[in-house]
């Protein structure tokens, strides 16, 4: 194992090691728990995932830990409109973030610290910067000084002049410097507090995730990750508040995802092109959902629309069809997989096998590049394909171990989630929906065209194609009969 991580700090790829050799801690910035999460939250996820179940796949002991920042000025406010409780609110949006991350197949963490359940730790995190001179407290509030820590902005690679002038702080004169942030504020009337040294209040939001990464992680992290909007200041802050406390480094690697577009725009609300996971999912099966995040690196921008949606489908489709083909040939297959391939034509997938493995362990190597990784699962389903008819002269011992072995590559991307079958009956069953036509319609359709066929009037045959495909159904001739299908697009 040699795998390479683009490191946001250093703006290049390096080779990882572990502060522990086979063990990594890895700690992914989580959501603020006030609302539905969007598609944006989607690729974090995802990505994540994907980087946690490699690491996992490649023989590595992993502690994996992403939070719930579950107070926070979103959920206060939130929370009021909706004549709620914080904790009520936050509670749950939690549960309303399960539901999408088991929907899209997203493993859960090995922990998933929550904000309020770690107060007492961050106010001790705060004393100790006051205690060494790199924060000061002012009416109940207490502030990072961003002039007392020399190495600001090392992860965003600004100074501090040009971040005065570009910055968009908050204008408060009691602050000495005012990229100085919060780490703890005091409490206004109707929010929730906790006691503390300087008074009652709460966290500032940079402090919770610096306390509980290191809680669980150590003082220096191998891997911290998130969106690339996190880098500042989120980041640069969690950064400097821990070094300045511990004067070593936070993190070895740090890790960021892109962005996600709408028809080539930023997804904003103002612009009307804010989508929910739960709106995505109404239309889109999840696992095309997930290929579609997964068909670009994750350091690249992707662009959502339709067409995007249309490329995955088919993409998925493809290899879903290679997968329902190998699972009909196992149905009768004998329990004990042969594990030693035989013959010319095994052979030849047996050579195709062994260089999907190799590659798709390069392309994953190679800062877990999914989309080459992806790429060379489909060079190998065309090779496969065509010794999955009835008539091939492949064992079903020696194709079950070539699905066992598909099946644990899978486990690092997570696409085939449910079964060919099952798949295939649930896209069926999201295309009947907008038919234009009935199945029953569609299967007399077919009688009379295989009718026609068999009375050789192919005329009416094709008339018959073209009336179904005027209604975007699509036939399939095959050894087993016609099937049909509704077109994507």
């Amino acid at each position: 194992m040699s795998i390479r991580i683009f490191n946001t700090e250093t703006g290049k790829k390096e080779e990882f090691t572990t502060a522990v050799p086979g063990r990594v801690g890895m700690y992914v910035c989580g959501v603020t728990v006030y609302d539905l999460c969007h598609i944006g939250h989607a690729r974090s996820a995802v990505v994540f995932d994907v980087i946690y179940r490699y690491m996992k796949y490649s023989g590595l002991g992993v502690t994996y830990v992403r939070n719930f920042t579950d107070v926070d000025d979103k959920i206060i406010k939130r929370a009021a409109e909706k004549n709620m409780t914080s904790a009520a609110l936050a509670e749950k949006y939690i549960d309303e973030f399960y539901v999408d991350m088991d929907a899209l197949g997203v493993l859960r963490p090995d922990v998933e610290p929550r904000a309020t359940a770690h107060i007492a730790e961050m106010i001790s995190h705060i004393e100790k910067l006051v205690k060494l001179g790199h924060a000061y407290e002012v009416d109940g509030d207490v502030y990072f000084s961003v002039d007392s820590f020399k190495p600001y902005g090392h992860l965003s690679k600004r100074n501090l002049d040009e971040m005065v002038s570009g910055a968009r702080v908050d204008v408060d004169e009691r602050k000495r410097n005012p990229l100085d942030f919060a780490l703890w504020k005091a409490a206004k009337p109707g929010e929730p507090f906790w006691p503390s040294p300087w008074g009652d209040g709460r966290p500032g939001w940079h402090i919770e995730c610096t306390v509980m990464g290191q809680k669980y992680l150590g003082e220096t992290l191998d891997i911290h990750g998130g969106g690339k909007d996190l880098v500042f200041p989120h980041h640069e802050n969690e950064a400097a508040q821990a070094e300045a406390a511990t004067g070593k480094p936070f993190v070895h690697y740090w890790m960021h995802n892109g962005f996600v577009n709408i028809d080539k725009e930023k997804m904003s609300k103002s612009l009307g092109n804010f989508f929910t996971i739960r709106d995505v999912l109404k239309n889109v099966h999840p696992q095309i959902l997930r290929l579609f995040l997964l068909s670009h690196h994750y350091r690249s921008p992707v662009d959502y629309s339709e067409q995007s949606l249309r490329y995955a489908r088919a993409g998925l489709e493809r290899l879903y069809r290679v997968i329902e083909k190998l699972e009909e040939r196992l149905e009768t297959a004998p329990v004990s997989p042969r594990n030693k391939p035989e013959g010319i034509s095994e052979e030849t997938v047996a050579d195709a096998l062994e260089s999907l493995k190799s590659s798709f362990a390069g392309a994953m190597d190679d800062d877990f590049n999914t989309a080459g990784a992806i790429g060379h699962l489909h060079t190998f389903a065309n090779v496969l394909r065509p010794f999955l008819t009835d008539e091939s002269p492949l064992e079903t011992g020696f194709l079950r171990y070539v699905y066992e072995e598909l099946k644990k590559l899978d486990s690092v991307l997570g696409l085939f989630a449910l079964p060919a079958k099952e798949y295939f009956a649930a896209q069926r069953s999201e295309a009947e929906a907008g038919l234009e036509i009935s199945p029953e319609e569609i299967e007399k359709l077919i009688i009379d065209r295989a009718e026609a066929r068999k009375a050789k009037n192919f005329a009416r045959a094709d008339e018959v194609r073209k009336i179904l495909l005027d209604k975007n159904i699509i036939l399939e001739d095959g050894p087993k009969g016609t099937t049909w299908k509704a077109r994507a697009d």
